[in-house]
C-alpha cells in the first residue's frame, strides 16, 4: 500500500478521484481554498458538481447557495469555509482499490453490469377501479308528488335529450294546473276593466286609473308564478298528469318506479348515465403521494379487457389520505367510445410522475449498492484490476424490488460491480484505510 496527502480528504468522505498517475504523485494541500468561493478545495460543490448527491444524501446541501450546508460562508460566515469536524469516516468518493490482476478479480467471482440512464420521470403502480363520470350522471325523482301511470323508458334503454321517462299523475299539478286557469280569468277582466277606465278619458278619477293597472299588474304576476311553478314540474297533459324527461343524452341504468306506485321527491325514480367518459378511481400510496402532480400522465389497464392501454391524466388529488387503506385517492377521466369499460372494473394504473429537479439518474440492480459507515456506495470498474468508490443517492423505485435509481459521479458506459462488491467494500473499511490511504494496490 502506498499514502498519500489526502488524508483530509478521506476524513471528510468526498475527495476527488485520485488518478492512476506516477508512483511518486503528490496531490495539493488538503487544506487549499478554493479562492472564487471561500470554502475548502475539495469540498467546494461549485467547482465540484458531482459532490452535491453526496451532500444531499446526507442531508449536508445549501440548495439556496449551492454549498454544503456545515460550510457554507454564508449560512455560516463564523466557520470560514471549514467543517467544524469530520464528516463522516466512510470510503471517500475517489478511492480506489488495485487488486494483483485481472486473473485475481476474475478468480474472486467480480461480476460487473453497465449502468443504464434512467428515464426522466417515475412510473408508479397502483390499484384503480372505475366508475361512472359524476358529472355525467343524472338522477330523476319525482317534482310533485303522484301515482305512475306509464313507464316509456326502461333500464338499458338509450335516450335523448327530453325523451319521456315516467308519467306521473298528481292531484297537486290538477290543483296548479286550476289556479292557472283562474289567474288567466282574473287577468283577462283585470286587464278588460284597465282599458275600459283608460278609455273614458277625464270621466275617471287618474286614482281609479292607477288602481286598476295595480290589479293587472298583480294577476300578471301571479299567473306567471303558477306558469313558472308548474314548468319546473315538466309537461303537463290531462290535467293532472305530468312527464318526467331524460335531461342528458345516454343509457338508463337504474329504475325503481313502478306503475301504481305512490312517489314524492324523496327517492330517485330513474338513472340517466352518459358512458361516453368514465372516471378510473387510483389509489394512490400514502408514501407514494408526494411524487404525484395533476395533470400527470394516466395509463391504465383492465384486467378484463387484456392488454388494452387506456390514457388520461391525473386531474384530481384528494387532501385527504384514508385512515384505513393509508392511500390518496386519485381520479382520471378516460375515453368510452365503444363501452368497454364499465363501472366497478378493477384495474391497474401507472402514473409517469416527473422528476421535480430534472437532474440526471442512473438505473442499476439493487445489489450493486453497498452500505459502508452510513454512505451509499458503487463500485465502477476502471480496469480488469483498478477499481473506484463512487459515493451515490439512493432513490427507491416503486414497485421494482430488482433496482434502484442512484445519482452521483458517474457517466455513460461505466461499468459497476455486481457479485463480488461486497470484497471490495471490505477492502476500502480495512483500518489502514481509516488512516488515509487513497489507493489500495497489491490485494
Amino acid at each position: 500500500m502506498r499514502a498519500v496527502t489526502t488524508l483530509l480528504v478521506l476524513a471528510l468522505g468526498c475527495g476527488s478521484p485520485v488518478e492512476p498517475a506516477v508512483e511518486d504523485e503528490v496531490s495539493a494541500s488538503p487544506d487549499a481554498m478554493c479562492p472564487e468561493h471561500g470554502v475548502l478545495e475539495a469540498l467546494c460543490t461549485l467547482c465540484n458538481p458531482s459532490l452535491i448527491p453526496v451532500f444531499r444524501a446526507r442531508g449536508d446541501y445549501c440548495e439556496e447557495h449551492r454549498l454544503p450546508e456545515s460550510i457554507c460562508p454564508i449560512c455560516h460566515p463564523e466557520r470560514g469555509g471549514r467543517p467544524e469536524g469530520p464528516i463522516d469516516d466512510a470510503p471517500a468518493d475517489g478511492l480506489r482499490v488495485r487488486l494483483d490482476s485481472a486473473e485475481l478479480a476474475e478468480r474472486a467471482g467480480i461480476q460487473t453490469v453497465e449502468i443504464e440512464r434512467a428515464p426522466p420521470s417515475f412510473d408508479l403502480h397502483a390499484t384503480a377501479h372505475i366508475v361512472y363520470d359524476a358529472t355525467r350522471v343524472a338522477q330523476i325523482n319525482a317534482r310533485s308528488p303522484g301515482v305512475v301511470r306509464a313507464i316509456h323508458a326502461d333500464v338499458g334503454a338509450r335516450v335523448a335529450v327530453g325523451d319521456p321517462l315516467l308519467a306521473i299523475a298528481s292531484a297537486d299539478v290538477a290543483a296548479d294546473r286550476t289556479r292557472v286557469t283562474a289567474a288567466r280569468s282574473r287577468l283577462e277582466i283585470a286587464e278588460s276593466n284597465l282599458a275600459r277606465r283608460e278609455g273614458l278619458g277625464d270621466i275617471v278619477s287618474e286614482r281609479d286609473r292607477l288602481e286598476a293597472r295595480r290589479e293587472r299588474d298583480e294577476a300578471r304576476a301571479e299567473l306567471a308564478a303558477l306558469s313558472a311553478s308548474l314548468r319546473v314540474v315538466g309537461g303537463a297533459r290531462r290535467g293532472a298528469e305530468y312527464v318526467l324527461t331524460a335531461p342528458i343524452a345516454g343509457v338508463v341504468t337504474q329504475r325503481t318506479a313502478t306503475i301504481g306506485s305512490y312517489v314524492d321527491g324523496r327517492e330517485v325514480l330513474v338513472e340517466v348515465v352518459d358512458p361516453s367518459r368514465v372516471w378510473a378511481e387510483i389509489d394512490v400510496n400514502e408514501t407514494d403521494v408526494a411524487r404525484v402532480r395533476p395533470g400527470d400522465p394516466v395509463r391504465v389497464v383492465v384486467g378484463a379487457l387484456g392488454e388494452r392501454v387506456f390514457e388520461g391524466a391525473v386531474d384530481y388529488l384528494a387532501p385527504a389520505v384514508d385512515p384505513h387503506t393509508r392511500t390518496v385517492p386519485a381520479r382520471t377521466s378516460l375515453a368510452n367510445d365503444d363501452g368497454a369499460l364499465r363501472a366497478q372494473m378493477f384495474a391497474t394504473a401507472t402514473i409517469a410522475t416527473a422528476r421535480p429537479d430534472g437532474a440526471t439518474s442512473w438505473r442499476i440492480p439493487r445489489g450493486a449498492v453497498q452500505r459502508a459507515r452510513g454512505a451509499s456506495l458503487v463500485f465502477v470498474r476502471l480496469a480488469p484490476e483498478l477499481y473506484e468508490v463512487r459515493r451515490v443517492e439512493v432513490i427507491e423505485l416503486p414497485g421494482d424490488e430488482g433496482h434502484v435509481e442512484v445519482r452521483g459521479r458517474l457517466e455513460e458506459n461505466d461499468r459497476v460491480v455486481l457479485d463480488g462488491a461486497f470484497l471490495l467494500r471490505t477492502e476500502t473499511l480495512r483500518e489502514s484505510i481509516g488512516a488515509g490511504c487513497c489507493e489500495t494496490e497489491g490485494h
